[in-house]
């Protein structure tokens, strides 16, 4: 009877689990129509917003939950607090070039990098971590490598959005996975936006005192008390994607998670092709099918080898309750 009740526990976490991963990138899917709802500001104003609300809604959720011992405990290591600090850099820079992308109308350009991020990753690995790859991988990376060059010789220009993108999405991610075993999602998600804080606070002051911010100013459409709301809205929009993440990476496999990214640059390549009408010649159809070539040969090669792995011990046989 254990073994059952076990059963139906993991299938139960693994169906929340599927359920958070699936928001997180749906909600990261539509991240472009709010963006362009956010228009009026420009790119660095908008981070300023999504840093400071993010903080303080992250600091709500801490409260509710009763887990501010946590965030105490990572602001009193210094080690881990300095590494989140980079990460907060690195992830401000991302969260820049996006928004940057998306008010230019270079969202394919967005969606570009994040197809391209966990090939990315797999480079830094050998960069960073001198890890060897498997010749799947380096396949894989050759063919984005060959993208790259074509949509630079065909559209004019080398893709230095979606490269800045992924590569520094990735470097956050290698960044956070030398404390995820430490921190908490919340209270590290938290630490990066407090340590981010200052600076936008003292930036918005700045755009406030000098006429040049648009925090309750009228907006384009909706006027200026719901376009106040949207930029408020900045903080959960931002912290609850992330916290859904970390939510589904705790309880789905890695070739899961590896098949849900997918579905936010697919949404955000739609939203950029069918909605924003940004021009796709055949240089970007051309380097954009090189890249979904390369994320087709590491998905099938980390599904052999994930096959080769032994299964884990049954709860009931490992003799737990």
């Amino acid at each position: 009877m254990p073994l059952f009740r076990a059963r139906d526990h993991a299938f139960g976490d693994g169906a929340k689990g599927l359920a958070a991963g699936a928001g997180a990138y749906l909600l990261w899917g539509v991240l472009p129509l709010y963006m362009v709802a956010l228009a009026p500001a420009g790119a660095l104003e908008i981070v300023a917003h999504r840093v400071l609300w993010s903080a303080l809604f992250c600091l709500l959720l801490l409260a509710v939950t009763r887990t501010m011992p946590q965030l105490l405990r990572v602001l009193r290591n210094r080690r881990v607090l300095g590494t989140l600090a980079v990460a907060a850099v690195l992830i401000a820079a991302n969260w820049t070039t996006y928004v940057h992308a998306v008010s230019t109308q270079h969202a394919a350009d967005a969606a570009l990098g994040y197809f391209i991020n966990p090939i990315v990753t797999a480079l830094l690995a050998v960069l960073v971590l001198r890890e060897r790859l498997a010749p799947a991988q380096w396949v894989a990376l050759g063919l984005t490598g060959v993208a790259v060059v074509v949509i630079a010789v065909g559209y004019g220009r080398v893709p230095w959005i979606a490269l800045a993108l992924a590569f520094s999405f990735g470097l956050y991610g290698l960044i956070k996975n030398r404390v995820g075993g430490e921190v908490p999602a919340l209270p590290g998600l938290t630490t990066e936006t407090l340590v981010l804080a200052p600076l936008a606070l003292v930036y918005l002051v700045v755009l406030a005192a000098t006429g040049a911010g648009v925090f309750g100013g009228p907006g384009d459409v909706v006027g200026p008390f719901w376009y106040a709301l949207l930029l408020v809205a900045a903080g959960p929009v931002t912290a609850v994607p992330l916290l859904l993440f970390a939510s589904a990476a705790r309880r789905l496999p890695l070739a899961t998670m590896g098949s849900l990214q997918y579905i936010a640059p697919i949404m955000q390549l739609g939203v950029a092709v069918l909605v924003f009408h940004e021009p796709m010649p055949l240089a970007r159809w051309i380097g954009f099918g090189l890249v979904w070539v390369a994320l087709a040969i590491i998905t099938l090669d980390g599904v052999r080898r994930l096959r080769h792995v032994p299964a884990p011990a049954a709860v009931g046989e490992a003799g737990e309750a």
